[in-house]
This record gives C-alpha cells, sequence and structure tokens, in this order.
C-alpha cells in the first residue's frame, strides 16, 4: 500500500519569483540514487523493518526460551497497543506541522471520569458503553479546547497543549481525590480481556485504529489537505483549505485517540488513575519521529509510527527478557531518537520547502 508522503508540490510561496533559466529540477535531482531511495516510503519503511528485526534477531539470541514465544510476542504488542493508539493521533498532528504534549495527561483525566462512581452508576443502570462514551468524549472535548486555542487563539501549539498537559492532570487529580477508582462493572472488564482467535482486544483496538488513521491520510481529503498544510501553511490557505478549522480537527482527532487510550488503560488496569499516561505523550512522539515523520510537518506516514511504535516495544521487552537496567533502556530510547533525526536531517526534505 503506498502512503501520502510528501507537502503541497507546485504551489509557488508568496514572493517566489520564475526562474530565469527554465524550471526547477525535478525534487530530489540532486541527490545520489541511494538518498532518493531511502527518502522514499519505501527506504524508510525498509530501514524500520531492518530496525525491527535487529531487536528480534538479539532478543531471540540472549533469551532464546522465551523471547520467541506467542506469548511473548502478544505481550509486545499488548505493551505496544496503548501508545499506538496516541501515536496513531500523534502522527496526523505533527504532519500538519503542530504538536501535542497533552495526550498523557488527557487519556489519564478521560480514565478518571469514566471511572467515577456517577458514570459507573449510570452504566450500571444502561450499560457499560456510557463509560466509554464519556472517555472518548473528554478525549475529543479536551482536543476542541486545544484545537480552538492554537487556529483561532493563535497559540503556539507547544505552550497550548502544555498547558492543557498540566490543567488535565490537575483535573484528575481534583476528580479522583488523589485516588485510584476501581472499575465494577465486569462486563465491561471482561469484553476489553477478550481474545479473538487468540489476539487480545487492546490488540484488535490498535490495529483498528492504525487502519483508520491509514484510510484518513491515504485516501481521503482530509489527509492530503494534512499533509499540504504541514508541506507549506499558507500556500495551503491560498488553495482555498480552511486551515484553522482543519488544524481545530487534527487536536479533536488526536484527544480523540487519548480518550481511546484511556479506555484502554481501564480495562487492562481496571483503575481510573490521575497518574495514567505519565510521560506517554513523549513516547508517541519518540515513536513518531522514529517512524519517519518530520517534527517540522509535511510528511510522515501511519506505517511507519507503526514500526516505530512496534521497535520501542521490543526493544523494552528484550531489556526484561535480560533483566537489564530501565535506565540505561533510556538511554538506549535516546540514542535511537537522535540517530533518527539525524538520518532525517540527512535523508529527508520534505517538498514545499526551502533546502
Amino acid at each position: 500500500m503506498s502512503e501520502q508522503t510528501t507537502g503541497t508540490a507546485g504551489v509557488p510561496t508568496a514572493g517566489e519569483a520564475p526562474s530565469p533559466t527554465g524550471p526547477a529540477p525535478a525534487n530530489g535531482s540532486g541527490k545520489s540514487g541511494f538518498q532518493r531511495f531511502m527518502s522514499g516510503s519505501v527506504g524508510r519503511n525498509l530501514g524500520l523493518v531492518l530496525a525491527l528485526l535487529v531487536l528480534v534477531v538479539v532478543g531471540a539470541v540472549t533469551a532464546p526460551d522465551t523471547f520467541t514465544s506467542v506469548s511473548n510476542i502478544l505481550t509486545i504488542l499488548r505493551q505496544a497497543s496503548i501508545i499506538g493508539v496516541i501515536s496513531i493521533g500523534m502522527t496526523l498532528v505533527i504532519i500538519a506541522g503542530g504538536i501535542d504534549l497533552s495526550v498523557g495527561s488527557v487519556m489519564g483525566l478521560a480514565s478518571v471520569v469514566a471511572a467515577l462512581a456517577a458514570i459507573q452508576d449510570l452504566a450500571d443502570q444502561l450499560h457499560w458503553i456510557v463509560m466509554v462514551v464519556i472517555a472518548l468524549a473528554v478525549g475529543i472535548g479536551a482536543g476542541l479546547i486545544n484545537g480552538i486555542v492554537i487556529a483561532y487563539g493563535k497559540v503556539v501549539a507547544f505552550m497550548a497543549t502544555l498547558a492543557m498537559l498540566v490543567a488535565a492532570r490537575g483535573l484528575a487529580e481534583i476528580l479522583a481525590n488523589r485516588r485510584t477508582l476501581q472499575v465494577g462493572d465486569r462486563d465491561f472488564i471482561t469484553f476489553m480481556n477478550l481474545d479473538i482467535i487468540g489476539v487480545d482486544m487492546l490488540i484488535w483496538i490498535f490495529a483498528i485504529v492504525a487502519a483508520l488513521g491509514w484510510v484518513i491520510l491515504n485516501r481521503t481529503t482530509f489527509g492530503r489537505r494534512t499533509i499540504a498544510i504541514g508541506g507549506n501553511r499558507e500556500a495551503a490557505r491560498l488553495a482555498g483549505i480552511n486551515v484553522k478549522r482543519h488544524t481545530m480537527w487534527l487536536y479533536a482527532i488526536s484527544g480523540l485517540c487519548a480518550g481511546i487510550a484511556g479506555v484502554m488503560i481501564l480495562g487492562r488496569t481496571t483503575a481510573g488513575s490521575s497518574t495514567n499516561g505519565t510521560l506517554y505523550e513523549l513516547d508517541a512522539i519518540a515513536a513518531v519521529v522514529v517512524g519517519g515523520t518530520l517534527l517540522i510537518g509535511g510528511r510522515g506516514t501511519i506505517t511507519g509510527t507503526v514500526f516505530g511504535v512496534l521497535i520501542f516495544a521490543t526493544l523494552t521487552n528484550v531489556f526484561v527478557q535480560n533483566n537489564l537496567s530501565s535506565s540505561v533502556q533510556a538511554v538506549v530510547k535516546g540514542v535511537i531518537i537522535v540517530v533518527a533525526v539525524l538520518l532525517q536531517q540527512r535523508f529527508a526534505k520534505p517538498t514545499g520547502r526551502a533546502t
């Protein structure tokens, strides 16, 4: 499956003059064949596959009795699922040139609100789906607030979402009274822990969200506009795209993914807590960047993000299997992120931007 990976092409920016010597050379014509291959979708994804395979080989060699077992593979996928869902929404935001630092806190807030006694009582009277709807509504609401403040209030995305990070975490602490709220609905817990053909429900949810994200980015006008905005915001506006409204909905989608993650953590831990999702925003950003999405926007893939999530989940599992320090693991993650950014600068430059 091919993926949209570049920004708007052929749209001149303000003040751009035509070349007196004829049309500009095609994008990437100054690059070597290897550089063009690596900056393409196939090259980037191939590199991610190779990195994941290296980790798998290391795990299989260092922990042969446990790492390659089916149960351990499912454990890796299960651990990747919640961060993975958050990362899908983060991918869309970053492709458009934004950032969302609030997703972890919004996830925690959604889990707390859905686990409140009043909401659980209502779920007992009606159906446990009420808890799910409330959690998703909290996520969308927080995302819309971010989007409105950023798009219409013209506040820098970093500052607006940082403010939401602090506010959502504080509100979650107030609502939970700094306690862990237990979920008592057995039907909800049973559903969230179902195995369908041997695969956990959390993994299925991640797969569905990733598939929907891929369709949105690559097969819809919304996705093409997202890439165009990240590639050249002003050109996208001049082309007739309502950039402000589109930006608002992108953050709403990011909030929705955080709400889904809140439901997933409720099902996995059977508890809502203000500490749920702590630092998840950093893990999500790391997975998106390692997956090949440019932090400056204009290019990225859902497939790459999925591989990025799996790489970090597999790395964590390898360290656990070998009883290695989590501090060393953090250092290795940092090195991987730096290498990914350096490779982006070396091989990848989005179209529509000066080089």
